[in-house]
């Protein structure tokens, strides 16, 4: 059955449940926040928008390990619908043609949840640019800085582009992985400005300063971690998890056979090659190899840059947290391995991920604004 691939029929209906969404914690942030002042509310919805983006990188990680993302193969309602339910004999019809395939109510309903958070998400974040830019308007030196919550606008458009070709590009690899790094790119935005907000009470301790290798190191960190968070998407976005079922070897041995060539070819389709071949397994094999080899240096640095931040009295908060996602990271990945990949471990170690991606956007922004008050 032919499906259009973009079908701008039901957006307006998209929109309106992503607003209806977005109305809750807005409505909430208001009613706990009414007797503060403007700024303070503004922070408290940009605390929430974050929470709310870290449960949609969780959604869309689930969404992605129950083989969901083509639910519905039409972007961006369900077979040009703004839901499901007027979609019940399209996805019928698709389910018995092919019983086994991407389409089900099940998957259809988990594809447009995701969309609907998505686009909430989206619309939060446009209220945030409003007020920040009616603040800066209103000559309050209490608003916040308007260009970042405009830069998160713009990327979350950037993703909302990526999801879309995620659906109609059919799962291509490369667009997956690139929306789950955007995703952790959404979170390091809306965490720099979390810290930001509260970057006045982290400052005033009266504690020594932060160094600046410190910061160096964390930004050094950060940038391993993204290439490892790329390796993990690969990994995630080609099935490789399940190339190698034992730790520390692979398929009875240390080192198994590797075809690195077909692994590190990035733009071709799920499963072939760029000619049009199948993905061989040992392609596979090599891209979970990958993943595994770099976690060691990741380990090792984000393990001392821990320690680093522990003595460091103004980072200490942060070097618990980091500490413990490590330790959830590795365990979460050995779990992958040796349980089959469970979903639980998946969708947390996903979520592993973006946390320790927030952590480091916190320690730098605690660590300059120790700086700039000595």
């Amino acid at each position: 059955m032919q499906t259009t691939l973009y079908d701008l029929s039901p957006v307006f209906q998209v929109l309106l449940i992503g607003a209806l969404l977005a109305s809750v914690p807005v409505l909430w942030v208001y009613l706990r926040n009414r007797s503060n002042r403007s700024a303070s509310r503004y922070h408290a919805l940009a605390a929430i928008t974050l929470f709310l983006t870290f449960d949609l990188v969780l959604f869309g990680a689930f969404t992605r390990l129950t083989d969901s993302g083509l639910g519905c193969p039409d972007w961006p309602g369900c077979y040009g619908n703004a839901s499901p339910l007027g979609a019940t004999h399209e996805i019928a019809m698709a389910q018995a043609a092919l019983p086994s395939g991407p389409v089900t109510h099940g998957k259809a309903w988990i594809e447009m949840v995701h969309r609907y958070m998505a686009t909430a998400v989206g619309a939060l974040i446009t209220l945030l640019v409003v007020l920040a830019w009616r603040g800066r308007k209103l000559h309050s030196h209490l608003a916040p800085r308007p260009w970042w919550p405009t830069v998160t606008l713009v990327w979350v458009c950037i993703q909302g582009a990526f999801g879309a070709l995620t659906v109609t590009m059919k799962l291509f690899p490369a667009i997956v992985s690139l929306h789950l790094l955007g995703g952790y790119v959404l979170l390091a935005l809306l965490a720099a400005q979390v810290a930001m907000g509260s970057g006045s009470r982290v400052a005033s301790g009266g504690v020594p300063p932060v160094p600046l290798w410190v910061s160096w190191w964390a930004w050094v960190a950060l940038a391993i971690l993204t290439l490892q968070a790329a390796s993990g998407a690969w990994v995630s976005t080609n099935y490789a998890v399940l190339a190698c079922v034992e730790f520390p070897g692979c398929q009875g041995v240390m080192w198994p056979p590797m075809d690195w060539q077909a692994a590190l070819e990035i733009w071709r389709p799920l499963g072939l090659t760029a000619s049009g071949e199948h993905l061989s397994f040992q392609a596979l094999t090599a891209i979970h190899m990958a993943h595994r080899m770099f976690a060691g240096i990741t380990v090792l640095v984000l393990g001392g840059l821990a320690w680093a931040l522990w003595k460091q009295a103004a980072l200490k908060k942060p070097a618990q947290w980091l500490a413990g996602l490590l330790a959830l990271q590795l365990a979460t990945g050995l779990s992958n391995v040796v349980l089959g990949w469970p979903l639980l471990a998946a969708v947390m170690h996903t979520g592993g991920a973006g946390a320790m991606v927030m952590v480091l956007v916190w320690a730098l922004v605690v660590a300059r604004a120790h700086r700039h008050t000595h």
